[in-house]
């Protein structure tokens, strides 16, 4: 069982990022449930999806320390997230803000993730965003986690469910982003207790 909750606020492709994932690991046989919650309608609030892969699933929620993994698209959003994950899960993030009228300190929002998620690799949107536009920031985050090995697919069984769902412009820009998000990946260590940030704005 292989359970990914994705984080961050509507308008960044969260849904459509868990529709991708839930759709690879369906083309590799597994079963598959999941889940949108809070405010998936309001663009610009907090969107929470779950993805359960694997066999004789119950339900279709992730309980509060149980993620495999979590994607975040946006850092308060994963600090918001982290209660999901397991000790030894793997969180992917990015470093980009997206202030709610309250406001928030990024800067605490990233040492509190630091301090407290062991598994943490922190990506720049700002160097997505330039090489790929930043509406694949989601799919850059998925390959990334691909290459950290969170999922029961591989990035290139990715790459044939992205090929089916977008039109070929839409293809090689998320096909690049994903192979950016491997890259980025591959190039950092995960540290107890320290993020990596990996990108260049």
């Amino acid at each position: 069982m292989t359970d990914c909750l994705i984080a961050g606020v509507g308008g960044q492709g969260t849904v459509l990022a868990s529709r991708l994932i839930s759709s690879a690991a369906l083309a590799r046989g597994l079963d598959v449930r999941g889940a949108e919650t809070i405010g998936m309608a309001q663009r610009g609030g907090s969107v929470l999806s779950h993805v359960r892969m694997g066999r004789d699933i119950k339900s279709p929620l992730i309980s509060p320390g149980r993620a495999d993994v979590v994607l975040a698209f946006e850092l308060c959003e994963a600090a918001r997230a982290s209660g999901y994950l397991k000790r030894d899960g793997l969180m992917v993030a990015c470093d980009r803000v997206i202030q709610p009228a309250s406001g928030y300190d990024p800067d605490a929002m990233r040492a509190l993730l630091e301090a407290s998620v062991p598994r943490l690799l922190i990506l720049k949107s700002g160097a997505i965003g330039a090489a790929c536009g930043i509406r694949a920031l989601n799919t850059a985050i998925i390959g990334a986690a691909c290459a950290r090995g969170a999922f029961p697919f591989s990035i290139g069984d990715m790459e044939k469910i992205i090929d089916e769902r977008f039109d070929a412009d839409g293809s090689r820009m998320n096909r690049a982003a994903l192979r950016l998000g491997e890259t980025l990946a591959a190039a950092g260590e995960d540290r107890e207790g320290r993020g990596e940030r990996h990108g260049d704005d």
